[in-house]
């Protein structure tokens, strides 16, 4: 039966426009898939979600991106395996983009956007002059021993607790914070990666 009365005048017939309306929104749902994406666009949205290193999201992309890829998860396990299988130098290359930790980067106003808003987060542009006096001899110490700077996924730390974690990890072996800071590396980029995905 035809609506009649009153509830005839709230039905409006779908038209063209509309129609157009629609298929817009799913193109541009559509386009914003990872899958879906071409490598310009896939480079321009997470080409730098690993610090000054895109070829790890070039490298990803032309690995061939599936549905699985669309996910947070799917798309970071793949970029994470694109580090696992390069050369130990160009791993070592990759902690080395990283900037020290309230570091003069930082205090010169040089970080990339990212990095900038991890460590502001985390409270890092917010240190006491003690504070800067204990990171600037931790990332002393930690580059004159491991030969790379300390890396951490900060969000959900602050600062004590950094400082905590950077003076524990300065008793490790080589190969054991190598091990160490590529897993944090991952991190960084796996957070990055489920912002852009969530926006």
């Amino acid at each position: 039966m035809l609506p009649t009365g009153r509830l005839a005048g709230l039905i409006l017939p779908v038209t063209d426009h509309d129609k157009g309306l629609s298929n817009t929104n799913m193109d541009e749902d559509i386009a914003m898939r990872p899958s879906q994406m071409t490598e310009q666009q896939f480079m321009e949205t997470f080409g730098s979600v690993y610090e000054h290193s895109p070829w790890i999201a070039l490298e990803a992309f032309r690995a061939g991106l599936t549905a699985e890829h669309d996910r947070a998860a799917g798309l970071s396990g793949l970029m994470a395996s694109v580090v696992a299988n390069a050369p130990e130098d160009r791993k070592l290359e990759l902690l080395r983009a990283h900037p020290d930790l309230a570091g003069k980067l930082a205090q010169r106003g040089e970080l990339t956007e990212a990095s900038v808003e991890e460590q502001s987060g985390a409270g890092l542009d917010q240190c006491t002059r003690e504070e800067l006096s204990l990171f600037q001899d931790l990332n002393d110490r930690y580059t004159s021993k491991f030969g790379f700077p300390f890396i951490i996924a900060v969000r959900g730390h602050q600062r004590p607790e950094i400082l905590r974690i950077f003076e524990d990890r300065t008793q490790n072996s080589v190969a054991e914070e190598f091990l160490q800071a590529l897993a944090q590396v991952n991190r960084i980029a796996a957070l990055r990666i489920e912002l852009k995905l969530a926006t």
